[in-house]
C-alpha cells in the first residue's frame, strides 16, 4: 500500500537532525517507518507514547509540515499518498498550551480559520456558535468572553473547536490535556471521542499518560529514548464507555501496567 491513498499517513525511513553540521547537531528521530490506513467511515486514533525527549512531538510537527521540525533530514512523509510539502488545511493541530488570540472573543477565536478562508460573517458566526455548543460551552454565557475570562479547560475547548470547525482530515494533538485537573481531563477525553467519531477523522495524539493512550487509542506507538525509533505498535480496544468506567476494569488496567512497565524500562535506559 506504500504511497497509496489507502494510507492516510506514511513515514518511510524518516530521520530528523537539528542543527545539522554544527556542534549542536542532535538526532531527534531515527529511521521511523509506519503506515496508518485511511478509514473514511471511521477514522483511526493513534496514541504516541515514549520517554521524554524521544521525538513524539517531532513526529506530529513533521506530519503538520511545521518548521523547524519539517522537512525531514532523510526519508519521506506522505499524506493521502502525496509527499508533504508544508502545512495544509487537511491537517489541524491542537497544542498543550491554550493557544488563543487574547483580543478576540470565544466566538471570534473559533471562527478565525473560517475568516481566513473568506467565509461570510453570518455563516462564520452560526458555525462558531454550533461548535461552542459541541465542545460543551454555553453560547449565551461564553460566546463573548475573552480568553483571560476562561478556565484552562474552557480555553482548551475553544482551541479544539477552532481546529475541528475546519473539518481537517487529520487531527494532530500534542498533549492537549496535560495541564488539566484529573477530573476535567477525563471529561475532555470523553468529549474528544464523541467529536472524533462525528468527524470520522484520523487522530495522532501525543501524551505522557498511559491511561489516556489506552483509553483513547485504536493503536499505540511506543518510541525509544532519544533518538526516537518506533519500538512497538499495540492494538487496543476502542472506547465504548466513559473513561471513568473503562479505567476501573481489570483488563484495562492490565494493559496499562504492561505498557507502563515498558516505558519505565525505557526511561531507565535513557
Amino acid at each position: 500500500m506504500s504511497g497509496s491513498a489507502e494510507v492516510i499517513v506514511e513515514f518511510a525511513g524518516v530521520s530528523k537532525k537539528f542543527h545539522e553540521g554544527t556542534r549542536r547537531e542532535a538526532l531527534a528521530i531515527d529511521n521511523v517507518s509506519f503506515q496508518v490506513p485511511n478509514r473514511p467511515d471511521h477514522g483511526e486514533f493513534v496514541a504516541i507514547l515514549g520517554p521524554s525527549g524521544c521525538g513524539k512531538s517531532t513526529v506530529l510537527r513533521m506530519i503538520a509540515g511545521l518548521r523547524p521540525h519539517f522537512p525531514p533530514t532523510s526519508g519521506e512523509i506522505r499524506v493521502m499518498g502525496k509527499p508533504v510539502s508544508g502545512p495544509g488545511a487537511d491537517r489541524g493541530m491542537v497544542f498543550q498550551d491554550y493557544t488563543s488570540f487574547d483580543n478576540r472573543t470565544v466566538e471570534d477565536n473559533i471562527a478565525f480559520g473560517l475568516e481566513c478562508q473568506g467565509v461570510p460573517a453570518r455563516e462564520r458566526r452560526e458555525r462558531a456558535r454550533e461548535w461552542i455548543r459541541k465542545v460543551g460551552l454555553d453560547v449565551d454565557r461564553d460566546a463573548h468572553k475573552y480568553p483571560h475570562q476562561l478556565s484552562g479547560g474552557m480555553r482548551q475547548r475553544v482551541a479544539i473547536a477552532r481546529t475541528l470547525i475546519l473539518k481537517p482530515r487529520i487531527i494532530l494533538m500534542d498533549e492537549p490535556f496535560g495541564a488539566l485537573d484529573p477530573s476535567i481531563r477525563l471529561n475532555m477525553q470523553d468529549l474528544l471521542i464523541g467529536l472524533w467519531r462525528d468527524l470520522e477523522a484520523t487522530v495522532f495524539f501525543v501524551t505522557h499518560s498511559v491511561e489516556e493512550a489506552v483509553y483513547l487509542g485504536d493503536r499505540i506507538y511506543i518510541m525509544s529514548p532519544s533518538p526516537g525509533r518506533l519500538l512497538k505498535e499495540i492494538s487496543v480496544p476502542p472506547p465504548d464507555r466513559p473513561a471513568r468506567e473503562m479505567q476501573r476494569e481489570p483488563e484495562f488496567n492490565q494493559t496499562v501496567f504492561e505498557i507502563r512497565d515498558l516505558i519505565e524500562r525505557l526511561e531507565a535506559q535513557a
